[in-house]
């Protein structure tokens, strides 16, 4: 008489901690705001990394008006989960930052900045913590300014089988005041996601909702209305279609008739071209619309 196999044992489900507090909305705001070229006239970036890990970016940026703004940055990671990075740009402004990631204790990582003009002196510092377990996810910041200015803000999202509930306040030491507070509710899954935040002291009311259609295709819509401002309900819709592996396509339209197309393909593995444009459609004859192009080169 044969002898079953003892079945194998089952491998433990492994939780992953929910978003941030911004990252609540992430996959709508991503879907409505990123990947659309047209806010800059041309944009470039430069991304080198070394065989020793060190990892160059140079970043360009040719607005529509105004000046061009570049920097430069430097990023190591040293080892045991410390990085360190470095960023010099055109206002003249260098950054040095030190990250360590689950150093001091599991789920806990912490980032240290520091501001400093060759003109002026130190710009300001700033210590940032941030705590991940799987129930919820614990962020804290210091900013401290020349004049002895310290402005703190915490935040925090607990999840429980894709629901969210997260808040936010900011605080000022030296007034010893409550600056500001916010709040969110969101569900999540792999599909589709919904959130509703309350910002600016709960007088900006947002919902969005993102939702995977299928491989190829994403849509969104985002309603959001300003109690202290607004007379009427601003709304964005977006979509996103996959073409191919390397190359997709956007387009957004707005309730004031402002209607934004994308096209971003990964030419090759060193190079990704993307190409925006924005148009007011209840004035197509008239100027101001906008055009855009980002050259990202990567080796």
């Amino acid at each position: 008489m044969a002898v079953a196999e003892k079945a194998a044992p089952l491998a433990p489900t492994v939780k992953v901690p929910p978003p941030a507090f911004a990252d609540i909305a992430k996959a709508a705001n991503d879907l409505i705001n990123k990947d659309f070229y047209h806010a800059t006239a041309a944009a470039l970036e430069v991304k080198l990394k070394a065989p020793n890990g060190l990892q160059f970016t140079t970043k360009g940026v040719s607005p529509h008006d105004g000046q061009i703004s570049a920097n430069v940055e430097a990023k190591q990671a040293i080892q045991n989960g410390i990085t360190v990075t470095a960023t010099w740009n055109t206002a003249n402004i260098i950054n040095a930052k030190a990250e360590l990631d689950n150093t001091i204790a599991q789920g806990l990582k912490v980032e240290v900045l520091s501001n400093f003009s060759p003109e002026k002196g130190a710009k300001g510092q700033k210590l940032s913590l941030f705590f991940k377990q799987p129930m919820f996810h614990l962020r804290a910041f210091a900013d401290y300014q020349p004049g002895g200015n310290l402005q703190a803000t915490v935040d925090t999202v607990v999840g429980h089988e894709g629901f969210l509930v997260g808040g936010e306040a900011g605080y000022d030491v030296q007034k010893a005041a409550i600056t500001r507070y916010s709040a969110a509710l969101g569900y999540t899954t792999p599909l589709y996601s919904a959130a509703v935040t309350a910002t600016n002291n709960l007088s900006v009311y947002s919902a969005m909702y993102y939702h995977k259609v299928n491989s190829a295709v994403e849509a969104g819509v985002k309603a959001a209305y300003d109690t202290k401002s607004s007379t009427s309900v601003g709304i964005e819709l977006a979509s996103k279609y996959k073409i191919d592996p390397l190359s997709f396509a956007k387009a957004k339209i707005n309730d004031r008739g402002i209607a934004s197309i994308a096209y971003n393909t990964k030419i090759n593995s060193g190079f990704t071209l993307g190409l925006g444009a924005s148009f007011d459609t209840q004035k197509l004859n008239e100027a101001g619309h906008k055009i855009g192009a980002s050259f990202t080169f990567e080796g």
